[in-house]
């Protein structure tokens, strides 16, 4: 048991989420498909563990663990996202209360619209 314990702290200090198992990947995904339908995008494709998203300016893949954003035959794309408790409580109609879900469809969101960014160094990046 020290060893599992040993285990879930090293990966937990490297900053692998222990919460993502393979069904709160599984929960997202369906999250993120019904999100697609309901915005109606047309450019977005779910295929566990990734999201897929066609823009103007590229490719994207969303990792539906991490949340993380690489572009397609590029670079991965730095996107911080901001607490909540910074800007205010944004309540998703899910019953999933996990900030990285709300993270990770923000970012389809974002990413499926691509043209519309506005902040400079996620452009730096999609442009180059």
């Amino acid at each position: 048991m020290r060893d599992l314990d040993l285990v879930v702290s090293v990966a937990h200090a490297g900053e692998v989420d222990p919460e993502a198992s393979h069904s709160t990947v599984e929960m997202r995904a369906v999250i993120i498909q019904e999100l697609v339908i309901l915005f109606g995008l047309k450019n977005v494709r779910v295929k566990a563990p990734h999201i897929f998203v066609v823009g103007k300016f590229g490719q994207y893949s969303i990792h539906l663990g991490s949340g993380n954003v690489h572009q397609l035959g590029g670079t991965m794309i730095p996107v911080l996202a901001v607490p909540s408790q910074h800007r205010g409580r944004v309540f998703l109609p899910f019953v999933d209360e996990d900030p990285k879900t709300a993270e990770i469809s923000s970012k389809v969101l974002l990413f499926a619209d691509d043209e519309n960014i506005t902040d400079p160094q996620i452009r730096l990046y999609i442009m180059t």
